[in-house]
């Protein structure tokens, strides 16, 4: 017997909906959620850099002030989006937003690669930003409602890392189609904007399979439906021949539903109810963002103006750069299910501080070269890459459900104002590569951050690990949990 969502004589619905998605083993489902949600950040590295090449800097007349430009658009975009979407996530449903979300940035990606001036690929750039920007709040949220508390983490961490994956794509597409001795350089370019497009219909058709966020619609008046969809994923993992644990019905909570969050009770729940998160969530977001954009939009020019490589040869050591930053989620991840939350964001973030600090030390004694400074930014990164993007679930997991979209939106715009720092203020330190101590200090700067995040971490941050989400934030529209659960249906 399959116990349902019963309605109670206040309006309210009791319902074990949580209890039962985190009671799932892994199925065939979890991987539909993973890959056909996941491919976001693939998309986001892939975008990055492929602007960082600007293949069409000749094409279009640009100069190198102009093809900054084109990133920091996209960037903006990004932020416009999250904070636009973030809400919309929380009122309309997850679903109904990855799909809108990931359609704007189809249409805006696949426009920019038909541009034929300046400020044509700008509108379009800041289109697909802005859809990049609504894929963080809808997927991350998604993504944690769907997936086992038991998995929760591991997940997450390695979805968000995949990032790095695209921008490896972005790399290797780059090689080829910007060799104009394979393709015309007004074509070249144009091609690589229309990867993310094709990709991206491949995987709107696999999102119109994933189920809504059942937590969202018992939440949102929506009981009965989240049941059916509750009932026939426990139907395909039974199909599977995996066995299902009993359900406990102590597990039960009474929901009344509240179809919009009104912004004094947005604040509430961030300034009064979850202070010390609320700091360890800007904490967090706020020293990665700051840490990778610091690094990554200027290590290039430090192999350039300091070890005195050429661009081509610059390029080639972002691969293993890149790598470094994939690996370390893959690896790490499921530590912070296992070791735990507290822990493993400390021990990330800590190490990674203080392997750049390190070599700043070793950099300033000139004692580094081409080579041995970036195996210390792959080392430094492999721990960081993984704090980073536990900075992404921590933020979402750690507030309740009915403004998880809008806190994710939020934390994530804050983080890359402060990130937006990083290259200018590092882009001023490089200079041109004459003198070493400016940019000593600069690294001195961006590992003490990184060690102030593992401190705060560690001081007042949640144990969540192996937890359901509404044993972490209970949600604003629980209203009790006594009594048992009455079966609606057989």
């Amino acid at each position: 017997m399959t116990t349902a969502a019963a309605p109670t004589e206040t309006g309210a619905v009791r319902s074990l909906i949580p209890f039962r998605m985190d009671r799932l083993p892994w199925a065939r489902f979890h991987w539909l959620v993973v890959v056909g949600l996941g491919v976001s950040w693939i998309l986001d590295g892939l975008e990055i850099q492929l602007v960082s090449n600007a293949g069409f800097q000749d094409s279009l007349h640009m100069s190198s002030t102009e093809v900054g430009f084109a990133g920091t658009i996209y960037l903006i975009g990004q932020v416009v989006g999250a904070l636009t979407f973030g809400r919309l996530t929380d009122k309309l449903g997850r679903k109904r937003l990855f799909i809108i979300t990931l359609a704007i940035y189809l249409v805006g990606s696949g426009i920019a690669g038909l541009a034929w001036t300046p400020w044509f690929l700008y509108v379009w750039r800041f289109v697909a930003g802005l859809g990049i920007g609504g894929e963080y709040t809808a997927i991350n949220s998604a993504i944690d409602e769907l997936i086992p508390a038991k998995y929760r983490g591991r997940v997450d961490i390695a979805v968000n890392g995949t990032y790095w994956a695209g921008a490896l794509l972005g790399a290797f597409a780059s090689f080829w189609l910007l060799d104009t001795d394979r393709v015309a350089a007004n074509v070249g370019w144009r091609i690589a904007f229309f990867i993310g497009p094709v990709m991206g219909l491949v995987i709107i058709w696999l999102r119109r399979h994933i189920p809504e966020s059942p937590r969202w619609m018992v939440t949102h008046g929506q009981g009965e439906e989240a049941d059916r969809i509750v009932d026939e994923i426990e139907a395909s993992v039974k199909a599977q021949g995996k066995e299902l644990a009993p359900v406990d019905e102590s597990k039960a909570m009474v929901i009344k539903a509240k179809e919009e969050i009104p912004f004094k009770d947005l604040v509430h729940v961030f300034v009064k109810k979850y202070p010390s998160r609320t700091v360890l969530g800007l904490t967090m977001m706020i020293t990665q963002s700051f840490l990778y954009n610091a690094i990554f939009f200027t290590y290039a020019l430090v192999l350039q103006n300091f070890y005195h490589l050429d661009k081509s040869a610059a390029a080639i050591y972002f691969i293993p750069f890149a790598i470094g930053n994939l690996a370390g989620p893959l690896l790490l991840g499921h530590l912070f299910d296992t070791i735990g939350r507290r822990k493993m964001i400390f021990a990330t973030y800590m190490v990674a501080g203080l392997v750049l600090l390190v070599s700043a030390f070793l950099f300033k004694a000139g004692t580094l070269n081409a080579t041995t400074h970036t195996i210390f930014w792959c080392v430094s990164f492999f721990f960081a890459s993984a704090g980073a993007s536990s900075a992404y679930l921590t933020v979402s997991e750690i507030f309740p459900l009915e403004v998880r979209g809008q806190a994710i939106s939020y934390f994530f715009a804050i983080g890359q104002i402060f990130g937006a720092l990083g290259p200018v203020l590092f882009g001023a330190l490089v200079g041109e590569g004459k003198e070493r101590n400016p940019l000593f200090w600069g690294y001195i700067l961006a590992s003490s951050i990184m060690i102030l995040g593992a401190v705060v971490a560690i001081r007042i941050g949640v144990d969540a690990e192996g937890k359901g989400l509404e044993d972490i934030a209970e949600p604003l529209s629980k209203v009790s949990d006594d009594g048992p659960v009455e079966p609606a249906r057989a």
